[in-house]
């Protein structure tokens, strides 16, 4: 079988079965098996793991995907590739679920995978436009995943990893620090998609930490969220509708003040807080 991830296969695809990428969905098929089998390779999967995909498109990261691990199971909004599928992704270890991925229960399809694997991962070359809901779904749903592989648009890429006093650091760079240990892998040039976006790429990876320090999420949640609610703004007037008094109390341990901004803070800060208030 031909790899997926060539322009000639692409155009081939696109063709055939009447195509085009869809900017509602964001879609940009990646045309590099290079870049393919690198995502792939850095995630360092083999067939005691299952891996879970979020939106394969016309299938150029899954069929790598699939001859290195034990399982995929793919989430596709668009039902117009189902016949891409049929021809392209035709195996017994390719699971293809048309719906919307944030909407759908992860945590009983990860428990039932857990049962036959190792590891349960989650790779993707995530749709750009909604690459944030997708992450914090992931984060608020508190499955047990223990290594992400994401191909991100690389302004996002350094928010994910971003550290605190960079004009990068916000809400999700906490959480996601909170939770993962984060490594920037490689980047990507917007001409090894097709079409060509407007945008470059990079390739993260998250590692969930073994430790993390002991919180009520929900909590720690809401906080850091209405911590950067109004950028621009000092945290006496983010977090008004908390005590400020114990607030502050946390704050002076460290150095700062309720005039200080959130982007200064770092996430066992924001913990501690969460615990304090």
């Amino acid at each position: 079988m031909k790899d997926i991830a060539t322009l000639t296969t692409t155009k081939y695809i696109l063709n055939k079965y009447n195509l085009n990428a869809l900017k509602k969905f964001g879609q940009n098929f990646l045309i590099d098996a290079n870049i393919v089998n690198k995502i792939v390779a850095q995630a360092n999967i083999n067939k005691s793991i299952a891996v879970i995909e979020v939106g394969p498109g016309i299938g150029a990261l899954t069929q790598i995907l699939a001859r290195h691990a034990g399982k995929v199971i793919c989430f596709e909004i668009d039902e117009r590739f189902k016949p891409v599928y049929d021809e392209f992704l035709n195996v017994d270890n390719v699971e293809i679920i048309f719906g919307d991925f944030i909407k759908q229960e992860l945590e009983p399809i990860i428990e039932k995978l857990k049962q036959d694997y190792s590891q349960v991962y989650l790779v993707a070359n995530l749709p750009y436009y909604i690459t944030t809901p997708i992450i914090l779904s992931i984060i608020e749903s508190r499955v047990d995943v223990k290594e992400m592989v994401f191909m991100v648009q690389k302004e996002v890429a350094e928010r994910f990893s971003a550290k605190p006093g960079t004009k990068e650091y916000g809400s999700i760079s906490v959480l996601l620090n909170y939770h993962f240990d984060i490594k920037k892998l490689f980047d990507v040039s917007r001409t090894k998609f097709y079409p060509i976006p407007n945008v470059d790429s990079s390739v993260i990876k998250l590692v969930k930490k073994d430790n993390v320090l002991p919180v009520d999420f929900e909590k720690f949640n809401k906080l850091v969220k209405d911590s950067f609610q109004y950028k621009r703004k000092n945290i006496r007037n983010n977090l008004k509708s908390y005590d400020l008094n114990k607030v502050e109390s946390v704050l002076t341990k460290y150095g700062y003040s309720l005039s200080s901004r959130s982007e200064e803070l770092s996430y066992e800060i924001f913990v501690e807080l969460a615990n304090t208030i």
